[in-house]
């Protein structure tokens, strides 16, 4: 417990030594609001004195940045100053901090209040609402402090926060509609331009990528999904674009509309809103959310470059704007309705689906990814499954049950009635309803039907969305594993002819890299095989960013290291690998003590060192070597770790030997592979790669097969042995790491008790190594979670959920 106060103590020390000025602005900010009762909110008359609108004195131009329009808003102002003030105290000092705030707050209310004069006179409905109204908060200069700073930031994250903050502000002004949210949207124009005109340096301009260029469209759509969620959510929303909630989020209708549409001669209408009122809380929330979260699905497709998400998108903005367009042509029809009104208060809606379209026909090209044909037929072929069992079940289930339908319908009826089990609740008031479910049964298929069926289709578009197919065919394995003997690598340079792994090719086909796509992760196994290492970085990062994926280069030297800095490329070590220099190895000295032991002992016991190869061995050698590698994983009771770290099956690689400690009874007690390493054609040295040792059998056998392997393979002219790479543990070298070093030594010592990496590097030290730092590079650290987490499924693809438990356990430290 007072070691987490340390912690907590130091943080605040340390927030209040980089940034007094916002630490000091939010202690007052919070204690202002507790003082006058405010922070859920200042009542109606502190509104009046200290907020600015049409009308209000000008020092609440500066008064109003001193309390929040309510608890969320003390909550995200508190976040917001927390990062960006932050930033820019760090950057700017706090004199020219304070200076951006101020100015972005007070040029914001004023740009924003002359914004609402001016649609007030043009007679816009929304702007004239806003008249008299009253806002507070300082997240209008906290908008605009965040929008300057970006001035000062890398290329990636300026366009990304910039991007993020824009389109926020965009949807809660013109969904929710109220003068606090057009006024963070002024702040934020007014951070923008103080932040061109005083912090802006002359740099050159980067043309947007095409990555970029995929989640910027993909953000729009996503966007134009959020907003009405945001208005459906919104007591009382007020934006331009409210009525389109209608078509994107469409919610239940309120019991006092309903009271009121069946206390007047509407009979039709009240029978439908009656039947919408009935539906489940649940399956009201899905289907509701439905045309959104078909959206959110496809704004991600989008962001993956996928072609069908671009035809998708293409057709629900389409629809949406031709039935934004039917509401806007019935608004029209009423007499006391003037052409302005209808202009700005109806028509500016269908400007959203429109704008949508206009931008997804401009990008078209930007999204060239296809899914094979096989993945089209079989989400065909599941949705149509899916919905010809569900039509079935709902008509003939429902005909069945029809005592629990009021009124009871016949089996056409049930048939006609079918479509609308597919559409959201708000949509069947454009459909007549005849009848309404009541029993357990009838409730059921007449409520999930559609759920179930659109929560198929989802999911389906989401995995088409995410899932990258394998591409690579045998031709291009042997054409990789012939570059590799040809052209060598590193220690872990035959790993890339491993079952699993995708290949690419520069377009000379000289240079391959090896990798595998994980949760949209482009995982490659070890550094580029050929001449053109950077080259093929470079080919293989825009390939990825073609097919949607993130490339990151996995257990790499640091020669590929080097090479990819001047990319602007990030590095961590995840490996240290141990390499036994052969030319000059005797086991002589005290150092080699172990080692010379476990020799000793091996021939008293009558144990060799034999190899083989492993497909060829005789059932009576490889079923022990089975045994004993399903004893080492159930003592463990955790799944077999794979990626770089091979099992079984990696055995009966083509050149790869084994050594096995056997006894005069031919027990064996040890296994260990060596995988070759070439250069030029020819072997030149071996990798370690896997390492099993009988419960109950020899306890050196594993310094004594490394060290009969050492002499031997020495004997026959390898230069090296590398005992493979250690992950999570490395070398201390003296430097001070950087926070993710830190991170992923925090997490090597969660994972000791587990794997015991940090045990097994210690043991390396055994044969006096020379160690080699391995790396794992990437181009976007906002990435980083991704790749966490697409590391952690590459080395344990086949966990299941007892062993994700028992780990979890084991890793807390408990047994």
């Amino acid at each position: 417990m007072s070691t987490q106060l340390d912690r907590i103590t130091r943080l605040i020390g340390r927030l209040l030594r980089t940034a007094p000025l916002t630490c000091v602005f939010l202690i007052a900010f919070w204690s202002i609001g507790a003082l006058t009762g405010a922070l859920g909110g200042p009542n109606d008359e502190l509104l009046a004195r200290i907020g600015f609108g049409t009308g209000s004195p000008l020092w609440t131009a500066l008064s109003s940045a001193l309390w929040a329009m309510d608890l969320t808003g003390y909550v995200v102002t508190t976040a917001l100053l927390l990062v960006f003030g932050t930033l820019t105290e760090r950057e700017l000092g706090a004199l020219r901090t304070a200076a951006i705030f101020l100015a972005s707050h007070v040029i914001g209310v004023f740009l924003g209040l002359g914004v609402v004069q001016l649609g007030s006179t043009l007679q816009w409905s929304w702007l004239e609402s806003l008249t008299g109204e009253v806002a507070a908060g300082p997240s209008i200069g906290g908008v605009g402090l965040a929008l300057a700073c970006t001035f000062r930031m890398p290329v990636l994250w300026r366009r990304r926060v910039r991007l993020l903050t824009a389109l926020s502000l965009l949807v809660l002004t013109l969904y929710s509609g109220w003068l606090e949210d057009l006024l963070r949207l002024t702040g934020g124009v007014a951070g923008l331009l103080i932040g061109l005109l005083f912090l802006h340096k002359d740099t050159a301009r980067t043309p947007r990528t095409l990555a970029e260029t995929r989640v910027l469209v993909g953000l729009l759509v996503a966007a134009s999904a959020l907003g009405p969620v945001v208005a459906m959510m919104s007591p009382f929303p007020n934006g331009p674009l409210s009525w389109f909630s209608d078509v994107v989020a469409v919610a239940q209708p309120a019991q006092s509309d309903v009271d009121l549409a069946c206390a007047s001669d509407a009979v039709e209408q009240c029978r439908t809103m009656l039947i919408q009122l009935s539906y489940g809380r649940f399956p009201a929330l899905v289907m509701s959310l439905l045309p959104a979260l078909l959206l959110l699905v496809l704004a991600e497709g989008l962001r993956r470059g996928r072609r069908f998400a671009w035809w998708s998108a293409l057709g629900c903005s389409l629809a949406y704007a031709a039935i934004t367009g039917w509401y806007v042509a019935e608004a029209a029809r009423f007499p006391d309705v003037g052409d302005l009104e209808v202009g700005f208060s109806y028509g500016v809606p269908i400007l959203a689906p429109l704008a949508i379209t206009a931008v997804l026909l401009l990008t078209r090209k930007h999204f060239t990814v296809r899914l094979p044909r096989h993945a089209i037929r079989t989400f065909w072929r599941f949705t149509l499954g899916s919905i010809g069992l569900l039509s079935a079940l709902y008509v003939f289930g429902g005909y069945l049950v029809r005592d629990q339908l009021t009124p009871q319908p016949g089996f056409l009826q049930l048939l006609a009635d079918l479509p609308t089990r597919f559409l959201p609740p708000g949509y069947l008031g454009l459909v007549p309803l005849q009848f309404k479910a009541n029993g357990f049964a009838g409730t059921l298929l007449f409520e999930y039907s559609g759920v179930v069926f659109w929560l198929i289709v989802l999911a389906g578009l989401l995995m088409a969305s995410w899932r990258a197919w394998p591409s690579s065919s045998e031709k291009e394995a042997a054409r990789a594993r012939e570059l590799m003997r040809w052209h060598g690598g590193p220690s872990l340079s035959y790993m890339t002819t491993w079952r699993g792994n995708q290949y690419w090719f520069t377009p000379d086909g000289e240079t391959v890299i090896a990798y595998r796509v994980v949760a949209t992760i482009a995982l490659t196994v070890g550094d580029p095989v050929g001449p053109a290492r950077i080259d093929a970085v470079r080919g293989f990062a825009e390939f990825c960013s073609e097919n949607g994926w993130t490339p990151c280069l996995y257990s790499i030297s640091a020669e590929t290291r080097d090479e990819v800095a001047p990319l602007g490329w990030p590095a961590v070590q995840v490996a240290e690998d141990t390499v036994i220099d052969l030319d000059t190895l005797a086991f002589t000295g005290k150092k080699w003590q172990d080692v010379r032991t476990a020799l000793n002992k091996a021939a008293k016991q009558g144990i060799t060192a034999e190899w083989c190869a492993y497909a060829d061995a005789p059932f009576a050698i490889t079923d022990q070597v089975r045994w004993i590698s399903a004893e080492w994983v159930a003592d463990k009771g955790l799944p077999e770790m794979g990626f770089t770290l091979g099992g079984l099956e990696e055995l009966t690689g083509d050149g790869v030997r084994c050594l096995l400690a056997i006894d005069a009874d031919r027990t064996v007690h040890g296994i260990t592979s060596w995988l070759p390493v070439y250069a030029d054609g020819e072997v030149r040295g071996y990798t370690l790669d896997f390492m099993r040792r009988r419960a109950n059998g020899f306890r050196g056998a594993m310094e004594f097969l490394i060290a009969s392997a050492a002499l031997e393979l020495k004997n026959e002219g390898a230069r090296f042995l590398s005992l493979s790479g250690a992950p999570l543990a490395r070398l201390d070298r003296g430097e001070r790491p950087r926070l993710l070093q830190r991170v992923l030594d925090i997490t090597g010592q969660v994972m000791e008790p587990v794997y015991g990496f940090r045990s097994l590097f210690a043991f390396k030290a055994k044969f006096q190594p020379t160690y080699r730092p391995m790396y794992m590079a990437y181009p976007d650290a906002a990435a980083l979670p991704r790749i966490a987490n697409a590391v952690s499924r590459a080395y344990l693809p086949h966990v299941t959920v007892r062993q994700g438990l028992r780990l979890a356990a084991r890793m807390i430290g408990r047994p």
